[in-house]
């Protein structure tokens, strides 16, 4: 091949038009997230972007909006547990998967019903 993949940049995310206080309550509140200014031109369109390590997390607006139900991040974490009880503590529902047997999985829906991961390696 003539090219190579490095990995990924971002995830994008979406959220129903005017709704960006509620991803920055999740997002930057709940999870600790640093929002990142977004560049010039894509400001108008509104939706908020976060750093989520090396990586971004992207929220944009649609106004025709369906949260991913099925597609989702997977956030890589140190201590799950915590952000397990930091979740349920802000009053969201925590699902958890054991069927990968060298990491935890937690799986939750953000405020607009967008599934997210977060696992542990063990």
């Amino acid at each position: 091949m003539d090219f190579t993949i490095l990995g990924l940049d971002h995830v994008q995310l979406t959220a129903p038009k005017g709704t960006e206080e509620k991803a920055r309550g999740f997002y930057g509140i709940v999870l600790g997230l640093r929002e990142i200014e977004k560049p010039g031109q894509l400001k108008s369109g509104g939706g908020c972007w976060f750093e989520c390590g090396n990586h971004e997390i992207h929220i944009g607006v649609e106004s025709d909006f369906a949260p991913a139900l099925k597609a989702h991040p997977g956030i890589v974490v140190k201590n799950i547990g915590a952000i397990r009880s930091r979740l349920e503590e802000n009053g969201f529902e925590v699902k958890e998967d054991t069927r990968i047997e060298d990491r935890k999985r937690i799986f939750v829906n953000d405020p607009f019903g967008n599934r997210v991961e977060f696992l542990e390696y063990l």
